[in-house]
């Protein structure tokens, strides 16, 4: 990330050591469990989907009430190297063949939150009504999962209606060590409701090779990270830029730092925080912990780490005000969200568009198919929702994702 774009992080880092211990709740029992244990309450487990359920079509999911921090979270789980239906939504990627929401995404991965959706919306919908309508929407996911969220993410924000009516401030992603699923424009345009936490030097935020390409040279994996460092070396910026198929890492960025430039050891972990929009990680460091920096273990203790050291910070100065309040630190992340809007329209990026104020967004029609004609095309006669004559008491059929991911893609040849 360039030096311009670093801050220190001013919003709490809580839920990074908490939401990997949900994830690993995914995996096998690993012999030792981490320090603290999961941290789950057994009790507040709604669902758990494994490859048998999924069909693989999805990777395996966990769907958790946390009452303590008025959360419904979707924990979905990373890679595995053992599953050839993981490899093949990776492998299904045609770039390119349609515009999706202004931009563009990895095709196997959209499929795959659309196929979540059809299958748990509904349950979504359900406990986020039967605790107050209050809860957060958290989705949570780790390396290839962390795409699924990512994407599963911009699916809720277009349609919040069928979660209930659930406001966008009260949606939440957070991508662990995300593959790029999404193009730039789309990337800072949801960095308010999506965070990605990137650990040092993990190779595969970095990299723009095509993920097929990676997990077919797995083996050989530190040769072609060479080969694509020494060829994005000579790419100049602005070409990155102006490509609207290029992939990025989603959303806002944290980043933690714990290593330093020629020193050896480990320091205490710093996380830094921005919406870059060029120099975005760019660059593949070569360096020999591209590839353990991505397990999601390492990244729960630098996470973990890093929470304790900003409560000793904070305990230490209880006794004096912050320099700069809360309201005025939310201020702030919105104006850093507006700013970055902004510098990708003046960069030229393709397909980026300005930040509409609330007001403007909701009656703002996401495609030109009105309310009138999503009754006729997406719903039964007799769940019709009130147009006009006042909101109807009946609730929506059971949406079918697929058909309302089909409002928000349209061909290249018909994009702007």
């Amino acid at each position: 990330m360039a030096t311009r774009h670093r801050r220190r992080l001013r919003t709490s880092p809580t839920p990074l050591p908490h939401h990997p211990r949900s994830i690993r709740g995914r995996h096998p029992p690993p012999p030792v469990p981490p320090v603290g244990g999961y941290r789950l309450n057994p009790d507040s487990v709604f669902k758990r989907v494994t490859y048998q359920q999924t069909q693989g079509h999805a990777p395996p999911y966990l769907i958790y009430v946390d009452h303590t921090r008025r959360e419904i979270v979707t924990a979905i789980r990373g890679l595995n190297l053992k599953k050839e239906s993981d490899y093949k939504m990776l492998l299904d990627n045609r770039l390119g063949k349609h515009m999706f929401d202004g931009g563009y995404v990895h095709h196997g991965l959209l499929n795959s939150a659309v196929w979540l959706l059809n299958a748990d919306s509904e349950n979504l919908r359900n406990l986020w009504l039967e605790n107050g309508s209050c809860y957060k929407m958290v989705f949570v996911g780790h390396s290839l999962g962390a795409g699924v969220a990512a994407l599963l993410t911009v699916l809720v924000v277009n349609h919040r209606d069928m979660l209930g009516g659930i406001g966008r401030e009260m949606v939440r992603c957070y991508a662990i060590a995300p593959t790029r699923c999404m193009s730039l424009n789309l990337a800072v345009k949801y960095a308010d409701v999506i965070y990605s936490v990137i650990l040092q030097d993990d190779f595969l935020p970095r990299t723009p090779t095509p993920l097929e390409d990676i997990f077919e040279s797995i083996f050989c994996l530190p040769c072609l990270l060479f080969m694509v460092c020494m060829r994005d070396t000579f790419i100049p910026e602005n070409k990155k830029l102006s490509d609207p198929r290029r992939l990025y890492a989603p959303g806002r960025l944290y980043h933690i730092v714990e290593r330093k430039f020629c020193r050896c050891g480990r320091f205490p972990p710093e996380v830094r925080t921005a919406i870059p929009v060029d120099g975005r990680f760019e660059h593949i460091v070569l360096s020999c912990n591209a590839t353990s920096d991505h397990a999601i273990i390492w990244i729960e203790r630098e996470a973990e780490k890093a929470l304790q050291l900003l409560q000793e910070n904070s305990s230490e100065a209880a006794t004096t005000p912050p320099k700069v309040q809360r309201f005025e630190r939310l201020q702030s992340i919105k104006k850093e969200h507006k700013d970055a809007l902004e510098r990708a329209v003046s960069l030229k990026i393709p397909h980026a568009v300005m930040m509409m104020d609330p007001e403007e967004e909701e009656t703002q029609p996401l495609t030109n198919t009105t309310e009138k004609d999503y009754n006729e095309e997406e719903l039964p006669s007799k769940h019709k929702v009130g147009v006009g004559d006042g909101p109807s008491t009946e609730l929506p059929a059971p949406a079918n994702w697929k058909e309302l991911v089909e409002r928000l893609l349209r061909h290249p040849s018909h994009g702007s």
